[in-house]
């Protein structure tokens, strides 16, 4: 295992991980290797190419002004969210992109960014190629990057997806599959969360793990609450308005939906925290990729649920949580896929709920076996679920699928924490199959908009 926790909880941008803060890492990485091969002073025009879906709904995530900064040395978790919103605008009043800052060169959008809408390069969907000429028109530099979900971004040399992280760091409990996981749990006597802790002090002490923990749940918890301070409609053409803003001060309010059932009322307050951060995702705000930004609202709706709604919630509880949701995620990277572009949403919303599942369960004393059955509760009834943003934008079904995935998730673990963790179908099981379905899935289904919800509506 080579993915870390920090790797799966990325501090970023919206509104997309796959299209915005992948394409932005995938050119950064781009920029410093013409300077690293000096190359960087002879560079007269950058050309990107962008293939698969960032092609087919690039401009609707945000992947054009993304590219851009990253050329000019921007990273997706301290670039101004602001700055990155309005970089076309100020590119059409100076076509010019300043290469890390340093190397200054003309950057035409017809010409030198391209959206290929129908091709795709090899590997994996969300394929981008960058190519560096000299004054002379002669290419000095051509690399393809792959962005492959959750903003992890590998160059042309991997060879697919697998390959995510080049760390062959020994760990003290490796695992590839649910079932090693779980056989390390009952071998050591551990919980999930303290293999995840365990494993983690390879790279980094415990007290900056806990450390880097909650700062990932400030950054959530800020998220929220710009999420819920801000109205008015979201861009892109759509005019979606928010909703977050209103239903928080109604639920203040006590004007709640509860006249079907007060006992519902926690419904009403984790559909808010999921609304709150996905609108400030598809604003293009500053958002935690968990393990994506298309599903950044699940587990802070649940996490937020958690300390609100739990008698016995504390610190501690946060961090086994995350420590939880974590390890599942990484299984589900591993043995899956987190892309929509790839799987579909299953692997993007589905994701994201079995790693709040397991991690509520983890946080409110389930045991490994609960929390697998938490997870494979929240995923098994996410399966088939397809990628079809309306419009290429990450709005609708995208905002309320977060709302309806957290409540799933609460109710998984529920489930599941009724229970002694025996069950008939196992996670590693409903990951095999959310893999195998995803291949079967058409093209069209797959973050393209090319089919399902975002053809069948009429756009105004």
């Amino acid at each position: 295992m080579a993915i870390s926790l920090f790797d799966m909880f990325k501090v970023g941008i919206g509104p997309s991980s796959s299209h915005t803060v992948g394409p932005m890492e995938a050119a950064r990485r781009f920029a410093e290797s013409l300077k690293r091969e000096d190359l960087l002073a002879r560079v007269a025009r950058v050309r990107v190419e962008l293939f698969g879906s960032l092609g087919a709904t690039g401009k609707g995530h945000g992947t054009g002004p993304a590219v851009i900064v990253g050329l000019e040395g921007e990273r997706a978790d301290q670039v101004d969210p602001e700055c990155v919103a309005s970089r076309m605008e100020r590119l059409q009043e100076s076509p010019n992109v300043h290469l890390l800052g340093e190397h200054t060169i003309p950057f035409d959008v017809r010409d030198d960014l391209i959206y290929n809408r129908h091709d795709s390069l090899p590997y994996h969907p969300n394929g981008m190629t960058c190519t560096a000429f000299d004054p002379q028109g002669q290419i000095c530099s051509e690399k393809s990057y792959y962005s492959v979900g959750g903003g992890f971004v590998v160059d042309e040399n991997a060879t697919g997806a697998e390959r995510i992280v080049e760390d062959d760091t020994p760990l003290p409990y490796p695992f590839d599959s649910v079932k090693t996981l779980l056989e390390h749990c009952r071998n050591h006597q551990r919980s999930i969360a303290e293999v995840m802790m365990a494993n983690e002090r390879v790279r980094r002490s415990e007290s900056e793990i806990r450390s880097e923990i909650l700062h990932i749940w400030e950054v959530m918890q800020a998220c929220v609450q710009n999420g819920i301070h801000n109205d008015g409609e979201l861009p892109g053409g759509l005019k979606v308005r928010r909703r977050a803003a209103s239903l928080y001060q109604s639920l203040n309010d006590k004007q709640r939906v509860d006249l079907i059932s007060p006992a519902l009322s926690a419904m009403d307050w984790i559909n808010l925290y999921a609304l709150a951060v996905n609108e400030e995702n598809a604003a293009g705000g500053r958002v935690v990729t968990a393990p994506t930004n298309g599903a950044a609202g699940i587990i802070p709706a649940v996490l937020h649920y958690y300390v609100g709604f739990c008698p016995q919630a504390n610190e501690e509880g946060i961090i086994c949580f995350m420590l939880t949701a974590g390890a599942i995620g990484i299984l589900c990277k591993e043995n899956a896929s987190i892309s929509g572009a790839e799987v579909g949403c299953q692997g993007e919303v589905g994701s994201a709920c079995a790693m709040a599942a397991a991690g509520l369960a983890a946080a409110t004393g389930g045991s490994p076996d609960q929390i697998e059955n938490a997870a494979e509760v929240g995923l098994e009834h996410h399966l088939g679920m397809t990628c079809d943003p309306i419009g290429g934008l990450v709005q609708i079904p995208c905002i309320e699928r977060n709302a309806i995935a957290s409540v799933k998730a609460v109710n998984a673990a529920v489930i599941a924490m009724r229970g002694d963790g025996k069950h008939y179908v196992s996670l590693d099981k409903v990951l095999r199959t959310m893999r195998e379905t995803g291949r079967d899935m058409l093209d069209k289904y797959k973050e393209t908009s090319r089919g399902g919800l975002a053809v069948n509506i009429i756009e105004c």
